[in-house]
């Protein structure tokens, strides 16, 4: 009679459930530019890079640079950190949505009990009681207490994966702008020792006209204080391309020491694309993972204010019982050991509204601020691709410059010598034109080693080129131990 009473009841709440209270996530608006302001358009032929190429650093023509970014994909420890995350929350899902089924529990005891005389009352003193019982609770969820649960932790799996896919892009991009550093101060030191190699001549020149008697023991100092200058510069370049071998191992999950071999011969610089294509702020915040994290942080902060307004309504489970009850174990199995049971619970925090409410209203705070961090991270994504586009386009145009400044202080310098040795002008102007190439050659070098990270941080702030795909976790373990 009860079980015919109760199964209509059941019946209209498992219809009811469909519904979920508090707010259904909509994706903010985003800004609608047609193009960046600071994109200039080309009156050349030269071809564009597409920045969604795949791997992008093989535009830069360096192996050795392909070969390191691959190596910090597969073994950097950082990236394993962020794997871990998105382990940590696919697996907090998993957790959660079991909680759409019913929880199903067994237990069983056995044992000996002796009772004093004095209780048994007139029954034997000793017993074995056998107790067995299956056990299974269900939420029923009504308002979508555990629906909206479950949508903000799948938010957070997506938000974790995003993250990933940011630091991919942070380790990428270092490794390239360590890598350009490296170079950089390689082509600084061939500089500053070629400039150490003719301003000895000059200074063997200046001694053999003391010798001659055409000379002044104050040409000598002038000449041998402006070489040891020079060579004053040789020491820093040297611990500045140690350490940058030191930290491009680390990046590729390595000793620092497991590079210096691979990396002392000197390289040139990485070719520098002569145009990158950035295409529209749409499809540049489409592609950010930065902005996909905060809108995906978003969405799990919509839907745990659906997991609080829940908490207004009435709270329905079932459960249900299956066992058995015996004093010994021969009667474990005959039908007047049975039990069972079947509940219907409900669990309302209305005598609490004033707690419930208190974490309505911060769960609303909090999603909030996550449309403020959104739109933040959306105007930063802007900014950064504003500013690279203007470092890229006018580096290159400082690079022309600089390497013809380069190229003529050279010449100049070596008709100073001539002409100092010829008698035509003074040692103070030779000494001028040394100074004048040494200081022209290292602002080319330092010039080239900055267009070539500019070019990087363009790529890296449109995001170009990275791999969408998330690596198994196995597979980046197996890359670390290799990189040993």
């Amino acid at each position: 009679m009860n079980r015919h009473r109760l199964a209509p009841g059941l019946i209209l709440v498992l219809s009811l459930g469909a519904c979920a209270v508090g707010p259904d996530y909509r994706q903010p608006a985003m800004p609608h530019s047609p193009a960046f302001a600071r994109a200039e358009a080309r009156t050349d032929d030269a071809p564009q890079l597409p920045v969604n190429d795949a791997e992008f650093w093989h535009a830069f023509g360096d192996p050795q640079l392909s070969e390191l970014i691959a190596l910090s994909l597969a073994a950097n420890h950082d990236l394993r950190v962020a794997l871990a995350r998105v382990d940590k929350d696919a697996a907090i899902l998993r957790d959660v949505g079991l909680d759409r089924f019913p929880t199903v529990t067994a237990s069983a005891q056995a044992g000996r009990e002796r009772v004093s005389v004095y209780q048994s009352y007139g029954f034997p003193r000793t017993s074995r009681p056998f107790d067995a019982s299956v056990n299974a609770s269900w939420e029923i969820d009504l308002f979508g207490r555990v629906r909206r649960s479950i949508e903000a932790q799948r938010a957070e799996v997506a938000a974790s994966s995003a993250d990933f896919q940011a630091m991919q892009i942070v380790i990428v991009g270092e490794v390239a702008n360590v890598y350009v550093d490296l170079r950089g101060a390689q082509e600084q030191l061939s500089v500053a020792l070629a400039n150490v190699e003719n301003q000895r001549e000059t200074l063997r020149i200046v001694g053999n006209r003391l010798d001659a008697g055409r000379g002044s023991n104050f040409d000598v100092a002038r000449a041998r204080a402006q070489l040891e200058s020079t060579q004053a510069r040789v020491p820093a370049l040297r611990v500045r391309i140690a350490v940058d071998q030191h930290r491009l191992a680390v990046l590729t999950g390595q000793s620092p020491a497991a590079l210096i071999a691979d990396l002392d011969a000197p390289r040139p610089l990485p070719r520098i694309p002569e145009a990158i294509d950035p295409e529209t702020p749409g499809e540049l915040l489409r592609r950010r993972p930065d902005v996909a994290a905060a809108e995906e942080r978003l969405h799990a902060a919509t839907a745990r204010i659906g997991v609080a307004t829940a908490d207004l309504y009435p709270r329905l489970s079932l459960g249900a019982m299956v066992g058995t009850f015996a004093f010994g174990p021969g009667a474990v199995f005959e039908s007047g050991s049975a039990t069972n049971s079947i509940v219907l619970g409900v669990d309302w925090s209305f005598l609490d509204i004033g707690r419930v409410r208190a974490r309505i209203a911060a769960s609303d705070a909090e999603a909030e601020g996550l449309l403020a961090q959104f739109q933040q991270t959306v105007l930063r994504a802007l900014e950064d691709t504003e500013n690279a586009l203007v470092r890229f386009s006018r580096t290159r145009d400082e690079d022309a410059h600089l390497e013809r400044a380069a190229a003529e202080s050279a010449h100049a310098a070596r008709l100073a010598r001539a002409r100092f040795q010829a008698g035509e002008i003074s040692l103070y102007e030779v000494l001028d034109a040394e100074r004048t190439q040494l200081r022209a050659q290292e602002a080319f070098a330092d010039g080239r080693a900055r267009s070539a990270t500019a070019a990087v941080a363009l790529y890296r702030a449109l995001a170009g080129g990275w791999s969408q795909k998330l690596p198994q976790r196995d597979d980046l373990a197996a890359g670390s131990q290799g990189s040993r």
